[in-house]
């Protein structure tokens, strides 16, 4: 047998060594993964608790009800900002109540520089837990640098407020402002075909005017009015400050900053809002009597909140049997389809409340709506569910957060109960259809769209033809008949007159005081409320029944992800990437909010009006 050629026998070793080299990499690649698997799950665990030690609220990021999907880039990488990281509002209330009663909690701390965003109404389930703590006896302090609004109502919730001499607590009162994009709209030949019910659906303002209109500016003038009357008067009882103090601080901002020559920590402290100004050592060293402990390199000793209610809760891996109420969150933009969790889809949602309503032990569901809605087909497969449920005899209560309006609304009035938190935003009773066309912009650079169809209507709903006039016809009925759909199961889910409903609708956003006042909702309370509401329509122990707290269910992928985020941190936080992305937020909003008109028919029923503060 001749002997292999010369060539053969180099491209023969170079394709064994190619091949070894594959194997070891993947083998190498195999053990950092299980490596990976290690250190997030079975080592670098919390340490133990001290005996003595603050409760640690040290709060950054944006508080959220149900976390968003985990993005497999900024796992790896790290969080981008604050901005980007979200802290769970169960995690810290738990936390908040479980210390009450911890022999080993001897304060509770908050540190509040990097809350990006909490909300009004989140804030004051946040304060409420706070209330508990401080009938345990314990003190509750607040530390920052530099206060903001939104940190500040929390931090006004503390026995004391401590901030840096150079700091500020800069009130300003809430506003309600949004890009409007008709001329950018024009001038990038984009046409938005919007087809609305409902006098006050305010959705189409931004794409149809450059301004807000001035019925839609009275409108939001009256629920913002009533959020930040709570806000004031919520700091002033906490801080013992007369009525009204709270608008004539802001008013008179520049007048008591001359009065303090300038220094804005001393005029906030002068004017009630904190009551100590220490820099950051000689906070710590205060802390550290407060405490009555300090960690090996002097500083008081704390537990984190995350990592204390972590160890606090058990690992629990069987099923659940005894009787209890689920809690079920529906927080996000509604769409049609699965969605990840931080975004409503009409089927993922509607599979969860199905197979939670069918666990044994499960004897009322409690829906917390956070949304201002979306696609009118996820909102009715999410209804129909829910009805379907109760017909089968368990109940369900809404509890609402921040914002429960439009297609949130819509799928609260199918259930038992509807309870809402003192600045709950909701109503926004109105349809839209949108459809963008863009067959102006391709014809500015030369693309025109031309061809036959078997009928008139045959290829209308493309995106490069101007849209069909009997298209439009049938969008602007469509619209018509889900309005007055609408207004039926409001009308006999709420057991209102349709005259009654009608006069509430248009798609006009109410505050929560006013909707009460109206009938679209049943009781101010707060989640825990609402849960306990739920316990008794079921016939349970109001007193001792059982909460289970329902999330749709991960792959091993997303676990996976969800624990390397939470085990990242933020190393890849750029402060200077947060001004580039403020300039583009406008552009960026505008691309999401039209990528996100996903449904089939175009119909649509939500609320961009009704931010809350």
């Amino acid at each position: 047998m001749s002997r292999p050629s010369l060539i053969r026998r180099i491209f023969s070793g170079f394709w064994r060594g190619l091949t070894w080299f594959r194997l070891a990499l993947s083998n190498l690649l195999f053990l950092a993964f299980l490596g990976l698997i290690y250190v997030l799950y079975f080592s670098g665990g919390p340490p133990p608790q001290p005996e003595k030690a603050a409760l640690l609220l040290n709060l950054s990021g944006i508080i959220v009800d149900e976390k968003s999907q985990v993005n497999p880039l900024q796992a790896l990488a790290g969080e981008a900002s604050p901005a980007d990281r979200e802290i769970l509002l169960r995690d810290v209330l738990d936390a908040v109540h479980e210390a009450a009663k911890d022999p080993a909690i001897t304060a509770l701390v908050m540190e509040l520089d990097f809350l990006v965003s909490a909300g009004i109404s989140k804030s004051l389930e946040i304060a409420s837990a706070i209330d508990e703590f401080k009938a345990s006896g314990k003190p509750v302090l607040a530390l920052g640098d530099y206060f903001s609004q939104d940190q500040y109502l929390l931090a006004s919730q503390a026995d004391e407020v401590i901030l840096h001499p150079m700091g500020a607590v800069p009130l300003e009162g809430f506003a309600s402002y949004r890009n409007h994009f008709r001329e950018a709209l024009e001038k990038a030949s984009i046409s938005m075909h919007v087809f609305r019910a409902g006098e006050h659906k305010s959705m189409a303002e931004p794409f149809l005017r450059d301004d807000m209109s001035a019925e839609e500016k009275a409108i939001t003038a009256r629920w913002l009015e009533d959020l930040w009357q709570e806000y004031a008067s919520t700091v002033e009882a906490r801080r013992s400050l007369p009525p009204g103090a709270i608008n004539r601080y802001i008013d008179g901002y520049s007048e008591y900053l001359t009065a303090a020559g300038g220094n804005a920590a001393l005029m906030a402290q002068e004017q009630g809002l904190v009551d100590t100004l220490l820099s950051r050592s000689d906070a710590n060293d205060y802390l550290v009597e407060q405490v009555g402990a300090a960690d090996a390199e002097g500083f008081y000793e704390a537990v984190f909140f995350e990592s204390y209610i972590g160890n606090k809760r058990p690992m629990v891996f069987t099923p659940m049997t005894e009787d209890r109420v689920a809690v079920v969150t529906a927080e996000g933009n509604m769409l049609t389809g699965e969605q990840a969790p931080g975004t409503i889809g009409g089927d993922s949602l509607s599979r969860l409340l199905r197979q939670t309503a069918e666990q044994p032990g499960v004897k009322a569901i409690v829906l917390r709506v956070n949304t201002g809605g979306g696609s009118v087909l996820a909102a009715e497969r999410i209804r129909q569910t829910i009805a379907r449920i109760r017909e089968q005899g368990m109940p369900i209560v809404v509890s609402m957060g921040s914002i429960a309006a439009s297609g949130g609304y819509y799928i609260a009035a199918e259930a038992d109960e509807i309870w809402a938190t003192p600045t709950t935003l909701t109503g926004s009773i109105g349809v839209f259809a949108a459809f963008p066309t863009f067959e102006r912009l391709l014809e500015r650079v030369g693309v025109y769209t031309d061809g036959v169809g078997t009928t008139p209507l045959a290829g209308s709903l493309r995106f490069d033809r101007p849209l069909n006039p009997q298209v439009a016809q049938t969008l602007a009925s469509s619209v018509n008949f889900t309005y007055e759909g609408f207004l039926e199961l409001v009308s006999a889910g709420r057991g209102l007159s349709p005259e009654a409903v009608a006069a509430v609708a248009g798609g006009r956003v109410w505050s929560a005081a006013d909707a009460l006042e109206v009938g679209l909702i049943d009781e101010l309370g707060s989640l825990a409320q609402a849960v306990a509401a739920a316990a008794e329509l079921a016939g349970l122990d109001s007193a001792s029944h059982t909460v289970e707290y329902v999330h749709q269910a991960l792959s091993p992928r997303e676990l996976l992800l969800q624990q390397l985020a939470s085990r990242v941190g933020m190393v890849g936080w750029w402060p200077g990437l947060d001004v580039g992305m403020q300039l583009l937020r406008p552009v960026a909003t505008a691309a999401r909010t039209l990528t996100e008109l996903n449904d089939p028919a175009y119909l649509y029923m939500r609320c961009f009006g009704c931010t809350p503060p």
